[in-house]
């Protein structure tokens, strides 16, 4: 996206704010703020929020055009009857119950945390108890407890998910109580013919942009590539490594074609990238407990001459891996098909 231009003293004051490694936002009023401080009804809110990426290997900064949907909007998916990998049914809530603030007397959840998350792997917590008390709303250790929703409620030792109840508590399929974050690269390039020329949709005449898509083992859906960002990781970091991992197969492939594959991603996550999305994620997974939260971040091979001459392979996640036409009729996992809408407004494509 191309940034109109700003006063002089605009360069100053955001290179002060970069070494001092704050994130700041341009406002349409052309006033650099701290974060997502722009005056504006919190129900609907847009801003070019810029905000860096720290990596070992560069300082990537990200612009977006966000519109963040209200607070207020109950979640879906979160609700779902039947809870993602077992037979667990959550108790049913309306609408209207889903916010905290609600008494409801007979609010009777499921507890259900999935076995394998029980036996206690590297990525999940223990249970809650007097030799486990996480430190919540915070940085605990290595382990990000902070919740890009801001502060939420604890009650009896045990988070409340921000976006309010979803019929289970426990932590289901997910490792951490409290917020898991997790990092979702969306790798995209242009629809073109045999001559290079960028093919337009026959009904909007906007040009068509592909992205690349996985479909995932556990649920048979197709969704953008991501995964969980690790304890200490840098988010930059965990962008990069999801995408080589899943979309590319990097930890399987022969050592020169891995070389290459690092070469080519790393160019092109080293390219000015758009953050697409940076908040709470109506996920099939979240629990009372435990949520999921993300970073959707486009990544753009403009020339179609960085990644888009990579083949293709599903790797770690992944069931299959393919360019897929950007489109508001192609359905995907959670709520991976609005991080698409907002990537194609921003780059002015088919929708």
């Amino acid at each position: 996206m191309v940034l109109a231009s700003r006063p002089n003293w605009t360069g100053t004051i955001r290179l002060a704010l970069t070494l001092c490694g704050l994130p700041y936002t341009t406002c349409t009023s052309g006033i650099l703020r701290p974060g997502f401080s722009c005056s504006v009804p919190d129900s609907v809110r847009t801003c070019e929020n810029l905000t860096p990426f720290s990596a070992s290997y560069c300082s990537l900064y990200t612009t977006s055009a966000r519109t963040m949907p209200s607070s207020k909007a109950p979640h879906v998916k979160s609700r779902g009857p039947l809870y993602p990998g077992s037979s667990i049914k959550r108790f049913p809530v309306p609408d209207d119950k889903v916010d905290w603030s609600q008494k409801w007397a007979e609010y009777d959840p499921v507890n259900y945390t999935d076995p394998a998350v029980l036996k206690k792997p590297v990525w999940a917590d223990p249970d809650i108890g007097s030799s486990f008390s996480p430190k919540f709303n915070t940085v605990d250790g290595a382990v990000d407890r902070t919740s890009f929703e801001g502060s939420y409620r604890v009650e009896n030792g045990k988070p409340l998910n921000p976006l309010g109840r979803t019929g289970l508590t426990g932590r289901g399929l997910l490792g951490r109580w409290g917020p898991n974050h997790a990092a979702d690269p969306i790798v995209t390039r242009w629809k073109v013919d045999g001559s290079g020329a960028k093919i337009h949709h026959s009904v909007s005449k906007l040009p068509i942009l592909q992205f690349v898509s996985i479909k995932r083992k556990d649920c048979g859906e197709w969704a953008i590539p991501g995964g969980m960002v690790d304890p200490g990781e840098q988010v930059s970091s965990t962008l990069q490594r999801e995408f080589s991992e899943e979309a590319l197969n990097s930890l399987s492939v022969a050592k020169a074609e891995k070389v290459e594959i690092h070469k080519r991603v790393t160019k092109l996550f080293q390219s000015p990238g758009f953050q697409v999305f940076k908040g709470y994620v109506d996920d099939p997974r979240n629990t009372d407990s435990a949520w999921m939260e993300t970073v959707a971040v486009n990544f753009h091979d403009e020339e179609g001459n960085s990644v888009s001459e990579l083949p293709l392979q599903a790797g770690d996640d992944a069931g299959q891996v393919q360019w897929v036409d950007i489109d508001s009729s192609f359905t995907l996992y959670a709520n991976h098909s609005h991080f698409l809408q907002l990537v194609a407004k921003e780059r002015n494509a088919h929708w």
